[in-house]
């Protein structure tokens, strides 16, 4: 675990962590919201948010969303939209269109992953 995963986890719950990102992408109307929990499963990350924007232009206003609330160690696909990652050590966002969500499979990929179900407050702005 990286020292900044260790930050975070000292500072608050990762599952309040998780339940932070998931409610900004909620809050911008990010929907098939999956998390994965790839702990113990990959190196790279313990979670995985996957979610869906109508175009490039929602896609990057919802990684623009979850950005002013939480700054990413790094950031990739944001200029074409397609498929939007921000990385967070402890999870990795991935926002699609639809398209490339259905041609990169990733439920596919880690579908034998548990799935964490997340209770947020959609009523916040």
């Amino acid at each position: 675990m990286s020292q900044k995963s260790s930050e975070v986890q000292s500072t608050r719950n990762v599952q309040q962590y998780i339940k932070e990102l998931v409610q900004y992408v909620d809050q911008k109307k990010g929907t098939e919201i999956i998390i994965f929990d790839v702990r113990g499963i990959s190196p790279i990350t313990d979670y995985l948010i996957l979610t869906t924007g109508l175009s490039e232009i929602h896609n990057r206003t919802i990684a623009e969303h979850i950005m002013q609330h939480e700054r990413p160690n790094h950031v990739e696909g944001y200029e074409i939209g397609q498929w939007i990652l921000l990385d967070y050590f402890d999870a990795i966002v991935h926002i699609f269109s639809n398209e490339a969500r259905e041609f990169y499979g990733l439920e596919r990929l880690w579908g034998d992953a548990p799935q964490l179900s997340v209770d947020y407050d959609t009523s916040t702005p």
